[in-house]
């Protein structure tokens, strides 16, 4: 499994405690960026790593910003990507059960390094579990066939 990871400035510490984390497991990623705390504009991020999970450079993506949400708002701006925000761990194994997620969101300043790590294992270690979910996502897929641009 690649991950794509990412982050703006405000999540930028946990997105590198998460790396720790993805090393000390031996989960190959691949990080989009930022690389400090400088103030940056987190679409930027969510845009990188939604694109390399929807090219197939990566299987999962993960962003982080200050609350997770914009970032998260971001990466779902690309078609094909499932992005959830996830502030615990029920949320996080729902995602992928029921929604096939393929990137998670996470808020720096509203979650702590612990359960964070806690969701990213949650998260990854939960596969989809299609049968009636799949009939969902596939119509999650058709909104967005609907409004898409050409």
């Amino acid at each position: 499994m690649k991950i794509a990871i990412g982050s703006d400035h405000g999540g930028y510490e946990l997105k590198e405690h998460i790396k720790g984390y993805l090393d000390e497991n031996g989960i190959e990623y691949v990080d989009c960026g930022t690389d400090s705390t400088e103030s940056v504009d987190y679409p930027e991020f969510g845009q990188k790593v939604a694109e390399a999970v929807k090219e197939g450079k990566c299987d999962k993506g993960i962003v982080c910003c200050g609350t997770g949400i914009g970032i998260s708002i971001a990466a779902n701006k690309v078609p094909g990507i499932r992005c959830a925000l996830c502030s615990d761990c029920y949320s996080a194994k729902m995602s992928r059960e029921h929604n096939n997620a393929n990137v998670l969101a996470m808020g720096a300043r509203v979650l702590g390094r612990d359960l964070a790590i806690e969701i990213v294992s949650t998260w990854l270690k939960t596969d989809f579990q299609g049968g009636r979910h799949e009939r969902r996502v596939d119509k999650i897929e058709g909104i967005e066939n609907k409004y898409a641009l050409d």
